[in-house]
């Protein structure tokens, strides 16, 4: 599946959020949406995902614009910082996504191991911490069977062992042709697990392609970091 964004543009007031911001996923790719806080990487997920409507752009799946309905077919999203079924337990949770998508092989024999998620499955959500309650979530994503999957912030919380464990899965689904995009802050974590980046600055890209492609561009040494292209395309 390949999820096109063509010219997207959001607008709060007079702060445009995005303005005119394109790009592509394909399916197999790790896509990186980089940038500080207030990049626009949050509005442009909610806009691609159906939650949030773009004042203008369109987004097509196939090369089909879709509408928000259509999208959410072959999207999951999950939003930062979100807490549903507080009251109940992790495991319940998980066991709900396994079976409400059909998801055979469930949770235990591969996420909970590889998530870390056996030493506190039992606890309530709303009791666990915001790393703890985050890899939940991840694992929920993860069992849904969407051909494209967004992600805002999913490092956020994590230790970098975890980072690293929610990376070898997510490259395994990538492999098996799973795409994703993930909204991500800390670049050393994008820098580690995305095959191509998408540089956000004030609401519009200044940079898409792998690492290797932006320091060519840039006339960069091997040697520079996804921080230094960044800085030197803002």
């Amino acid at each position: 599946m390949h999820v096109q964004v063509e010219r997207l543009t959001r607008a709060f007031g007079r702060v445009h959020a995005l303005a005119g911001v394109s790009l592509s996923v394909g399916a197999g790719e790790i896509v990186g949406l980089i940038g500080p806080n207030g990049a626009g990487k949050s509005t442009l997920l909610a806009c691609i995902a159906g939650v949030d409507a773009p004042d203008e752009g369109r987004v097509l799946v196939d090369g089909a614009e879709a509408n928000a309905s259509a999208r959410r077919q072959a999207l999951f999203y999950m939003p930062d910082g979100i807490a549903p079924w507080r009251d109940q337990r992790a495991s319940w949770v998980l066991d709900f996504g396994a079976e409400y998508y059909g998801a055979n092989e469930g949770w235990r024999a591969e996420l909970g191991p590889a998530l870390g998620l056996d030493a506190f499955v039992n606890r309530r959500i709303g009791d666990l911490s915001k790393g703890q309650r985050k890899r939940v979530l991840l694992a929920f994503a993860l069992l849904a069977p969407r051909a494209v999957t967004l992600v805002d912030e999913p490092f956020d919380g994590l230790d970098p062992r975890q980072a690293r464990a929610f990376g070898a899965v997510v490259r395994a689904r990538a492999m098996a042709g799973r795409a994703f995009l993930l909204s991500i802050h800390a670049m050393a974590d994008a820098a580690r697990l995305c095959d191509r980046h998408v540089l956000l600055h004030e609401g519009r890209v200044v940079g898409d392609g792998s690492l290797d492609a932006l320091r060519a561009r840039l006339s960069l040494p091997a040697t520079a970091g996804l921080e230094e292209v960044f800085l030197a395309l803002t």
